[in-house]
């Protein structure tokens, strides 16, 4: 079962630029910087409720987020929905016929927390991500 809308993912080019906008002009909370080097981006966390933005900016041209960002260009990437059990809630997602990214979860390793993505094809042309936070 669906939670929360953990985070909306924004592809920005430059991190400092980005944060120029959101942090000092929008005024979200600074949560915390993170570079993930397994994913090849360095991210910025901004505060909004109970949610939270997160601004990607890839570190590698021919990673996945440096290939989007070359592609579409800056924008909106994925949005990421909290679920209580991310292994029934994708073999839910595969009862009614929607294609998955990835057919196992995978797990960050600094923190456990599992996630998959969803095909755009399967949701209208977004990305969504399925977050299940270590219990």
């Amino acid at each position: 079962m669906p939670i929360k809308i953990n985070h909306l993912a924004i592809v920005v080019p430059n991190l400092e630029s980005a944060l120029a906008f959101w942090h000092d002009a929008i005024g979200l909370e600074l949560g915390g910087r993170e570079e993930n080097p397994g994913e090849n981006v360095n991210i910025g966390f901004l505060q909004i409720g109970d949610s939270r933005i997160e601004l990607l900016e890839p570190t590698n041209n021919d990673s996945g987020i440096g290939r989007y960002l070359e592609k579409r260009g800056p924008g909106m990437h994925h949005l990421c929905i909290e679920v209580e059990n991310l292994e029934a809630s994708m073999e839910q997602l595969r009862q009614k016929g929607i294609e998955l990214i990835n057919d196992t979860p995978k797990i960050r390793h600094e923190d456990g927390i599992r996630y998959c993505f969803i095909h755009p094809k399967s949701a209208f042309g977004v990305m969504v991500e399925l977050y299940e936070l270590p219990h």
